[in-house]
């Protein structure tokens, strides 16, 4: 389970590196091979290989109604590789895609993470945290 934010810059040539806590799990479980592919809200989606495959493969049995998300999410994934320093190469094309240009924040989404803009995130959390918490919520205990 990825869990915890972390503040990461990419480097001139769009590289990530991995936070450490997160490498050895990547390791073991995915031998340091990652999916990317788009997220809907804005963000990247970064899976280890394992947890995409998952992913792609309940992608694919949606139906032909639900084509242009199949595009999206699986037309635009890309297979990286962690190197030996723990750094994965973001694509320009999914840089792009998401606004990312130098600083970043890397969320944990238990099997999977967000990558998003830093100063985007921050925006939409902030909004988020104005508005009502959602019904999911109502018989949750904090």
């Amino acid at each position: 389970m990825f869990q915890g934010a972390s503040s990461l810059s990419l480097d001139a040539k769009g590289r990530l590196s991995v936070p450490t806590r997160h490498r050895d799990v990547l390791q073991a479980t995915a031998s340091g091979q990652l999916t990317i592919t788009k997220h809907p809200h804005g963000c990247l989606m970064v899976f280890p290989r394992p947890e995409w495959e998952k992913f792609r493969e309940r992608i694919a049995q949606l139906p032909m109604s639900a084509q242009w998300w199949k595009r999206i999410f699986l037309g635009n994934a890309m297979d990286v590789e962690m190197d030996g320093t723990g750094r994965v190469l973001v694509s320009p094309e999914l840089r792009a895609a998401a606004g990312l240009v130098r600083e970043t924040m890397l969320l944990g989404m238990g099997d999977h993470f967000e990558l998003w803009d830093k100063a985007a995130y921050e925006t939409k959390e902030a909004e988020a945290m104005q508005e009502p918490m959602p019904a999911a919520f109502e018989d949750f205990a904090f």
